[in-house]
């Protein structure tokens, strides 16, 4: 848990709930800000998942960040817990970004009695968002409707700006072009091959721009096989933060990846970037969204030849 410090003066208490993962936290960045400018005065608190933790107690939109562990059914001690902390917040209203079983689950457990006012889809809440569409809608336009339907009108894009990290570690210099390879590991088809990302960092190096390999540590071998297919290319897997890749998104002259959390921070940072989408997910629902996105889609991503990909990216 942490606390900005920062006063609610108004004696409001407003809980938003999301819990990730990364690229629908980053899809909400605009929904966050537009509930602080409703609720100027109010004590906002963020109940989201360890993980994003940290990041978001640096964000601009809270007062306080609590930290939602997921609890098994089967230890009501947990639960317990939760209930007793969700009750003592004295909440004024709840927005549920997150519209999940589990975010449900918390409406639920906020009685018997009197209940917040709530937006969201948990059955009983104050404000639903009742649309029976609302699984067919982009997350972003899903989320702006259900704030309008809350009460809230206007939805700024999302803004990064307030993200901070000393990337000097990292030594680059000269131009560089971010390459987000990796991907849910219970998804594979959702990953362009590696071979080909290294035919385009070739491409890139030949070009005067270093490629940059993004990653978890989970995808370590992904960015070494690519480096062994492009000599030029800086292998980061492992050893970024998500404020790491903002930055660096900043600086990069374009970057290309998968449909994974971090293309949606590299797209919302302003980066011109290409977005690759196999058959296993819509990019009418879960595309990033940015001023310079394109989005290139194959039902099986190893038919995407690297000409292609090199041709959609315009660096900047």
């Amino acid at each position: 848990m942490s606390d900005s410090g920062r006063p609610g003066g108004s004696g409001e208490r407003i809980l938003v709930i999301k819990l990730g993962a990364l690229g629908d936290m980053v899809l909400a960045f605009g929904p966050f800000a537009a509930i602080r400018g409703h609720h100027a005065e109010a004590r906002i608190t963020l109940l989201t998942t360890p993980s994003f933790a940290g990041l978001m107690a640096n964000a601009p939109w809270f007062d306080e960040i609590h930290v939602a562990e997921r609890v098994p059914l089967w230890k009501p001690g947990g639960w317990l817990g939760l209930r007793r902390w969700l009750r003592d917040g004295r909440f004024n209203r709840v927005y549920d970004l997150q519209t999940s079983d589990r975010s449900g689950w918390y409406f639920r457990l906020m009685g018997p009695g009197p209940r917040p006012e709530w937006s969201g889809i948990a059955p009983g809440c104050s404000h639903p968002h009742a649309n029976p569409d609302r699984d067919f809608m982009h997350t972003i336009e899903r989320q702006n409707e259900q704030l309008r339907m809350a009460g809230i009108v206007e939805v700024p894009s999302a803004d990064l700006s307030w993200i901070e990290a000393d990337t000097g570690r990292f030594g680059l210099s000269g131009r560089y072009a971010l390459l987000a390879a990796g991907g849910a590991p219970h998804r594979p088809a959702k990953r362009w091959p590696a071979d080909r990302y290294a035919a385009l960092a070739a491409k890139l190096a030949a070009n005067g721009v270093q490629p940059v390999i993004l990653g978890g540590r989970a995808e370590r071998e992904i960015g070494r096989a690519i480096a062994r297919g492009c000599a030029e290319a800086r292998d980061l897997t492992g050893e970024t933060s998500m404020s790491d890749i903002a930055v660096l998104a900043r600086g990069a002259a374009g970057a290309v990846g998968n449909d994974t959390g971090p293309m949606h921070m590299i797209a919302a940072a302003g980066c011109p970037s290409v977005v690759l989408f196999s058959a296993e997910s819509d990019p009418a629902l879960t595309a990033p969204r940015g001023p310079s996105v394109r989005v290139l889609r194959e039902a099986d991503l190893a038919a995407l030849p690297p000409e292609s990909v090199d041709a959609a990216l315009t660096l900047r």
